[in-house]
């Protein structure tokens, strides 16, 4: 009887109430970084960024649109399974570092395509790598499959930043 309680509660601590109300918004706010960081980007692809020296193994323009939607999208959706799960146990510091790393996100853009500060860039997108590392930890002690959606994401930062410190060499 006592260990049929346990197993109540603990399930009863990973349940997920969906609430509707929180998915638009928790898809909105990543999507919103991403619109203001491509605000320094879109402009600077086809004028200053065409004319940098690139490595072989740098993808065509045309991927990194649809890649970063996706990586955005997956990031509101871990954020809307945190906020359903109903435990309140470590949800403040997962925000932080959820709204740290998004920030440092959008900078990064500022940085590299708006000041086109390639050496500065890449030393942010090595803080930005850790920030998304701790949100995956964080997200991960609330909900596991949240903190598996922002894989992807740390997956192609860690190649945007083999990119960007390519770049640095080559220019």
């Amino acid at each position: 009887m006592y260990a049929r309680s346990l197993s109540r509660q603990k399930m009863k601590r990973q349940t997920i109430q969906l609430k509707p109300k929180y998915l638009l918004p928790s898809l909105v706010i990543p999507l919103l970084a991403g619109f203001v960081g491509s605000l320094f980007t879109v402009q600077n692809i086809p004028t200053w960024y065409a004319l940098l020296n690139k490595p072989f193994f740098n993808p065509p323009n045309a991927i990194f649109g649809p890649t970063w939607t996706t990586l955005y999208l997956l990031m509101g959706f871990a954020l809307y399974l945190v906020i359903q799960t109903e435990t309140e146990k470590r949800k403040i510091l997962a925000y932080k570092f959820f709204a740290l790393q998004l920030f440092l996100n959008t900078l990064w853009s500022i940085l590299f395509f708006g000041l086109h500060a390639v050496g500065l860039a890449f030393i942010e997108i090595v803080v930005l790598w850790t920030a998304i590392f701790k949100n995956i930890i964080e997200f991960g002690k609330i909900n596991k499959l949240a903190s598996y959606l922002l894989i992807p994401y740390i997956a192609w930062v860690t190649f945007a930043a083999v990119l960007n410190f390519a770049i640095l060499l080559l220019n």
